[in-house]
């Protein structure tokens, strides 16, 4: 029988406390890693730390009592001795970047254990911060035995991943659409009667980088129908833009249960993802959107976005800011329905072939054993 590994993720914050890209990630890996004998503890921060040790499906979740945010950073105090006993325990130590408190804590207690880093982002909005920080990350990046980008478009336009490309791999992000709950014909009928169809969907949250200014302004003068899944960031600006915009195509949804989501991603004509900073590292709503065979628009930054959505293959990919491309793009796809499914026929197809949950947690177990001494030669391998 193999040996278990015991793997610790340090990362900001984790389900059930807040759900984002990161959250899911997490939880995905943790629980797809259970398979190959991975064991998996997570250790991150919370406002009101739950006293004890927190089951989530086949990991566990410790919480540390969070002190100060500085930039989108939470610290704490507490969090260096709970972080030591928890890395005594383990074989290996998993961070999740960006983070610079869990910089500070690998570079600070110094403990002796082989750690890897998922390279989620850049740092890419804080940028006066980010020349303070900057000797602390590049110490932190340099003492990491190994690296993973989550795709190789990353991996290529990172500025900071080419100075540790000998000891960075690629493995994609992917998602298990078996675990989403099937189509309820109740809320189809629902979604059915409130939107106008053909419609185009975003599901997200309303951060500053969608750039969902821009979609709004690419529907403006137009019949194409745009419903926003998601709240929080620039909602109430956004919601503020449209009215003054006079724009009666497009419908605001809130926080859609996972029920309707599946819905809506059943019923959209297409799903439009306009996100135009780098802070879009990948896209797990473009990667869902894919996986239920819906044609993709999204924009050039030189991410993960352009991994999963190929140009003319599995949707249409623009310019970033560009409002004038971003509606012809939807109106293309509008107007030529034949083509829509088969992008979107395309996509699901892609999803299947590299972005599945099992494919990124046996990638991460190989990579595990291999820091672990166990299978060495499967570290450096470019997934």
């Amino acid at each position: 029988m193999t040996d278990k590994i015991n793997v610790l993720h340090v990362c900001k914050t984790a389900l059930p406390q807040s759900k984002g890209g990161i959250e899911v990630f997490i939880d995905a890996l943790c629980n797809g890693t259970s398979k190959y004998d991975v064991e998996n503890t997570v250790l991150s921060l919370a406002k009101n730390p739950s006293p004890d040790p927190i089951t989530m499906g086949n990991y566990t979740i410790y919480q540390a009592k969070q002190n100060l945010v500085i930039a989108s950073t939470g610290f704490s105090i507490s969090a260096f001795p709970v972080f030591k006993k928890l890395a005594i325990c383990a074989d290996i130590v998993h961070y999740h970047f960006p983070n610079p408190f869990a910089d500070l804590l690998h570079c600070a207690c110094r403990v002796n254990r082989p750690s890897i880093v998922t390279y989620h982002s850049d740092i890419v909005k804080q940028k006066k911060l980010r020349k303070l920080y900057k000797p602390l990350m590049y110490r932190f990046l340099g003492t990491v035995d190994h690296i993973v980008a989550t795709s190789p478009n990353y991996f290529v336009s990172s500025d900071v991943l080419h100075h540790f490309a000998n000891k960075t791999s690629v493995i994609p992000i992917g998602i298990d659409i078996t675990g989403y709950p099937k189509p309820n014909g109740e809320r189809l009928v629902y979604w059915q009667n409130r939107l106008q169809q053909p419609f185009f969907l975003f599901i997200g949250a309303l951060r500053y980088y969608k750039g969902l200014y821009i979609a709004l302004d690419a529907i403006k003068g137009t019949k194409i129908q745009l419903a926003i899944a998601g709240i929080n960031g620039v909602e109430r600006e956004l919601r503020l833009h449209a009215k003054k915009n006079n724009l009666h195509n497009v419908d605001f949804l809130g926080l859609v249960s996972d029920e309707d989501k599946v819905a809506l991603l059943h019923l959209c004509h297409g799903f439009v993802f306009p996100s135009h900073l780098r802070s879009e590292a990948f896209g797990i709503s473009l990667l869902e959107a894919a996986s239920f065979g819906k044609p993709l628009i999204s924009c050039e930054i030189g991410t993960g976005t352009s991994y999963i959505n190929i140009h003319n293959e599995t949707g249409l990919v623009v310019t970033p800011a560009s409002v004038h491309e971003l509606r012809n793009a939807m109106q293309y796809l509008i107007d030529n329905p034949e083509k829509a499914t088969e992008l979107g026929r395309n996509a699901k197809n892609r999803s299947k072939e590299f972005f599945t949950a099992d494919k990124q947690a046996k990638a991460y177990a190989n990579l595990y054993r291999g820091l672990a001494g166990a299978n060495e030669e499967k570290v450096t391998v470019l997934i």
